[in-house]
C-alpha cells in the first residue's frame, strides 16, 4: 500500500519523450499506477522527433518518489533527464532575507539613515534606553533560539541542521502576524551558556522564542531567562502547543456537553509539550489528569525513571494515584492527549473510555492512533497533521501572542495571556459553525493572529505586565 501523497514530497521530473502519439499518456498512467498525484505538465523544448517536458507530482515518501521515477523509466521511448526535489529547491540559499524598509537614493537619505544623522538617534537612546523600542528593530523583532537538540521528530541533530526549521519559524512570524524574527542557532547544549548567550544578544530583540530544546533542560532555560530578562520569553514547543490544545478542548467539550471540572484527562508523553498542556488545562479548571511516560503512569511514590519535572508532575496530578500502563489508566477517561509516539493506543483503549471520548493524537507525522481507526469510537478527533480535520498547529498561537506582547511592550508572557490566547482561538468558531471536524480555525484564517494579539494585549494590561501606555503613539514616544 502506497503512502498518501504529500506536498512535502513534491518533485519535478524532466523527461525527454519520443514525439509520437500516446507516449505522454503512458507516462501519466505510469505515475498514476505508482500512486503519484500529478500537478503541472509543462513543455520545456521541442526538437525533431522528441519533446522535453517537466511533470510535477507529489508522493508520500522519498522511497515513493524513487518508485514513481522508476515506473517512468520503464516507459518505452522515455528518457529521464533530471529529478528535482521542490522542497530542496525552496530552501536554496535559505528562505528568509533582510531588506531595508526605506530606499537610500540620495545623500540626504544616507545622512539621515547613517552618519551624521543617526548619531542623534543613538544619543536619544543613550539618554532613555526605552526609546530602543520605538527607534530600532527591537520594537518588532523576535529571536528564534535553538540548540538543535529536539528538532521536530528528528531529535538531537545539532544547530546547523536545525537552521531550516528556525528559518521557517521566522517566515511564519512574518506571514501570519507581521512580526520580524531571526534564527539564532547556538553551538552549545550547556544551559548556563545558552542563558548567558541569549542574555548577551537580547538587546536587539523585543522577545525570545525558544524552539526545539530538549526536556528537561528547556524548563530550566526558560525559567531562568524569564527571571533574568525584561522581555517576553516563550518556549513554543511547550506553550504554543498547550494554547492550541486548550482552544480545541474548549470547543470539543461544548460538542459533547461536558465541563472542564468533570472530565478525566490522560496525557501520554510528559515532555515539554505534555507538561505545558497539563499546566494550562489545570489553569482552565481540569482537576483529574493522569500523565504517562513510556514506563506507565506517573504517581506519588514512583521512583523509577523519574526526574525533577516528573516528580513535580506526580505531586500535582493523578488525584486517585492510579498506576499501570497508559492502557490501564485510559479506562474511564473522557479525553486523551497524545504527545508521544505513533501507534501507542488502540481501538480497544478507546472502547474503554467514557462515552463520547475526545482524542487529540498529536504525534507527528504518525499519530498515536490513526483517525480512520478511531473515527467510529470517538466524538471528536484531532491530530497534528494538516491532511486531517482539527490540526493542532502552533502557528495558530505564537505569531499572535508575540504580536500582542510586542505591541504593549510586555515584560513577560504570563499564564493569563496564554489562557486569553486559547479563548480567542476557540471563540472564532461560533456555535452555529461548531462541528466535530471543526473545533479550531484553519491556520490560514487571517482573523486568528489579530484576535489572539488583541486578547493577549488586553490580558497583559489587565495583569500589569504591559509597559506601554494605551494611548501612546509613536510620535509621543519619540
Amino acid at each position: 500500500m502506497q503512502p498518501t501523497p504529500s506536498a512535502s514530497y513534491t518533485s519535478t521530473l524532466r523527461i525527454k519523450l519520443t514525439n509520437r502519439p500516446g507516449t505522454l499518456g503512458q507516462v501519466t498512467t505510469a505515475i498514476g499506477r505508482a500512486g503519484g498525484d500529478i500537478g503541472a505538465i509543462d513543455i520545456v523544448s521541442v526538437s525533431r522527433g522528441t519533446m522535453t517536458r517537466d511533470i510535477t507530482f507529489t508522493a508520500g515518501s522519498l522511497e515513493h518518489v524513487r518508485a514513481i521515477v522508476e515506473a517512468v523509466r520503464d516507459v518505452d521511448g522515455v528518457e529521464v533527464v533530471n529529478v528535482s526535489d521542490r522542497t530542496f529547491l525552496m530552501h536554496l540559499g535559505g528562505k528568509i532575507e533582510v531588506t531595508s524598509k526605506m530606499p537610500l537614493k540620495t545623500r540626504a537619505d544616507l545622512s539621515m539613515a547613517y552618519t551624521p544623522g543617526v548619531a542623534r538617534v543613538c544619543e536619544a537612546i543613550h539618554r532613555d534606553p526605552e526609546k530602543a523600542f520605538t527607534l530600532t528593530i527591537k520594537r518588532n523583532m523576535v529571536a528564534v533560539v535553538t540548540d538543535g537538540t529536539a528538532v521536530l521528530g528528528l531529535g538531537d541533530i545539532g544547530p546547523a541542521a536545525a537552521l531550516p526549521v528556525m528559518e521557517g519559524k521566522a517566515m511564519l512570524f512574518k506571514e501570519f502576524a507581521g512580526v520580524d524574527a531571526f534564527p539564532v542557532c547556538l553551538s552549545t547544549k550547556d544551559p548556563d551558556e545558552i542563558v548567558r548567550t541569549v542574555k548577551n544578544i537580547s538587546t536587539a530583540f523585543g522577545g525570545i522564542n525558544l524552539e526545539d530544546i530538549s526536556a528537561p533542560r528547556c524548563f530550566e532555560i526558560e525559567e531562568r531567562l524569564k527571571e533574568e530578562l525584561d522581555i517576553p520569553v516563550f518556549h513554543d514547543d511547550q506553550h504554543g502547543t498547550a494554547v492550541v490544545v486548550l482552544a480545541a478542548l474548549i470547543n470539543a467539550l461544548k460538542i459533547v456537553g461536558k465541563r472542564m471540572e468533570d472530565v478525566k484527562v490522560v496525557v501520554n508523553g510528559v515532555g515539554a509539550a505534555g507538561v505545558a498542556c497539563t499546566k494550562i488545562i489545570m489553569s482552565a479548571g481540569v482537576t483529574n489528569i493522569v500523565g504517562c511516560d513510556q514506563h506507565g503512569a506517573l504517581y506519588r511514590g514512583r521512583r523509577e525513571h523519574m526526574n525533577w519535572m516528573k516528580d513535580w508532575y506526580a505531586q500535582h496530578t493523578n488525584p486517585a494515584n492510579e498506576q499501570g500502563t497508559v492502557h490501564d489508566v485510559m479506562r474511564g477517561a473522557d479525553v486523551f492527549l497524545g504527545l508521544s509516539v505513533p501507534g501507542v493506543i488502540s481501538v480497544e483503549d478507546l472502547q474503554h473510555m467514557n462515552p463520547q471520548p475526545i482524542v487529540c493524537a498529536m504525534a507527528n507525522p504518525t499519530p498515536e492512533i490513526m483517525p480512520e481507526a478511531a473515527e467510529p469510537y470517538v466524538a471528536v478527533m484531532a491530530t497534528g497533521r494538516s491532511d486531517y480535520p482539527n490540526q493542532i498547529n502552533n502557528v495558530l498561537c505564537f505569531p499572535g501572542i508575540f504580536k500582542g506582547a510586542l505591541q504593549c511592550r510586555a515584560s513577560r508572557i504570563n499564564e493569563e495571556m496564554k489562557l486569553a490566547a486559547a479563548s480567542a482561538i476557540a471563540a472564532l468558531i461560533t456555535d452555529d459553525e461548531l462541528h466535530p471536524e471543526y473545533i479550531i480555525p484553519s491556520v490560514f484564517d487571517k482573523r486568528v493572529a489579530e484576535a489572539v494579539s488583541r486578547e493577549v494585549e488586553e490580558a497583559a494590561y489587565r495583569t500589569g505586565v504591559a509597559r506601554r501606555e494605551r494611548a501612546a503613539a509613536i510620535a509621543s514616544d519619540v
